[in-house]
């Protein structure tokens, strides 16, 4: 007995396919940084493609980008996702809400600082970098872009200068210390009388 098909069979990513997607999706936060329009010259004319960058993390202290490139905006969007999850980092944070120390770094022509902040403090930081820190998951940092304002400069160095970021636990265990004797004794700051 011949089976007949009420409706056609579906080929390739089918509903099935996208669920476990859409669970990977509230696991991280995707943040588009910038999408540029490219043309390319061909014998008949000019052929337009969309170039985008992506920032993605956990907020829980992995990040990463990536770039990609398409004719049509969805896929480059989604080809730049995929790179920045293959791209992660871990990055050490301190009370899970900024960094432990100050650090100065640069790639190309961009430079950038980035702070360590007081809690309360927000994230203090322009355009890409804003970006890295929210998906990041740091709550209170202060960062200044110097030079260049490519957001690819930009968010090169910003990862380039978290690449440099340590724990006191991983520079005790270099040391062969412990952890207090690395940080030492912090006294407590004392309150300052009005002028």
């Amino acid at each position: 007995m011949a089976r007949t098909r009420t409706q056609p069979e579906r080929r390739g990513r089918g509903s099935a396919d996208r669920q476990p997607r859409e669970r990977e999706e509230s696991e991280f936060t995707e943040k588009l940084v910038n999408i540029n329009r490219v043309a390319k010259v061909v014998k008949g004319g000019r052929r337009f493609g969309f170039a985008a960058l992506v920032v993605v993390g956990d907020r829980k202290g992995r990040v990463g980008y990536g770039a990609g490139k398409a004719r049509e905006v969805p896929e480059a969007i989604r080809k730049a996702t995929d790179q920045a999850r293959r791209n992660m980092i871990r990055v050490p944070l301190r009370e899970g809400r900024t960094l432990h120390h100050d650090i100065s770094s640069g790639y190309g022509a961009g430079r950038v600082i980035v702070r360590a902040a007081k809690a309360g403090t927000g994230i203090i930081a322009g355009g890409p970098m804003r970006a890295i820190f929210e998906a990041l998951g740091i709550h209170d940092v202060v960062a200044k872009s110097v030079g260049s304002a490519n957001p690819h400069n930009m968010i090169k160095a910003t990862f380039a200068a978290l690449g440099r970021a340590t724990s006191p636990r991983a520079v005790a265990a270099r040391r062969g210390k412990k952890v207090g004797e690395v940080l030492g004794r912090r006294e407590p700051e004392a309150p300052r009388e009005p002028a």
